[in-house]
């Protein structure tokens, strides 16, 4: 079982991965201009001042300010979680959960903008871009939830 120390490294590391990879996005990436990197993901360098999948992407200043404390006081909360969570697969999906928050809020602090680059895609269909911080979270969700269910469905037959 991963120890709640070693969850904190793993995060540190999660974290840094995304910050570095979005660096090397805004480093190597001309803005709005896809590359093809496997048939339904491209590179392609954007900027998203709201949220997931850029709801509320209105480009307000104090709008992402408030996005900013509103995703620290989620984190608060999703550690307070995860320091008193028992199961390794809940606690390795906090910690998902948290790094992707924190990696978005870190890279939204200095100009009020998140860096997204990884363009998916369905032939023509455009569905969403992305970067690791939000991978992290959706992976991390999509875990919890399924955990959370199947107690949930262990617990009403038993």
């Amino acid at each position: 079982m991963l120890s709640i120390k070693k969850g904190y490294l793993v995060i540190f590391f999660l974290i840094a991965i995304d910050l570095a990879s979005k660096f090397i996005a805004e480093e190597q990436l001309n803005f709005g201009q896809a590359i093809p990197l496997i048939p339904i993901l491209d590179l392609l360098l954007v900027f998203n001042s709201g949220i997931a999948f850029s709801i509320l992407d209105f480009n307000n200043s104090f709008l992402s300010f408030g996005l900013s404390l509103i995703g620290l006081l989620i984190v608060a909360y999703l550690h307070s979680l995860y320091k008193n969570e028992e199961s390794s697969i809940n606690r390795f999906s906090l910690i998902l959960i948290i790094s992707g928050a924190l990696g978005n809020i870190f890279d939204r602090l200095p100009d009020g903008v998140v860096t997204d680059f990884l363009f998916f895609h369905l032939g023509e269909t455009p569905f969403f871009i992305f970067n690791f911080a939000d991978a992290y979270i959706t992976i991390g969700a999509v875990l919890f939830f399924l955990m959370e269910f199947k107690k949930f469905l262990q617990n009403r037959s038993g």
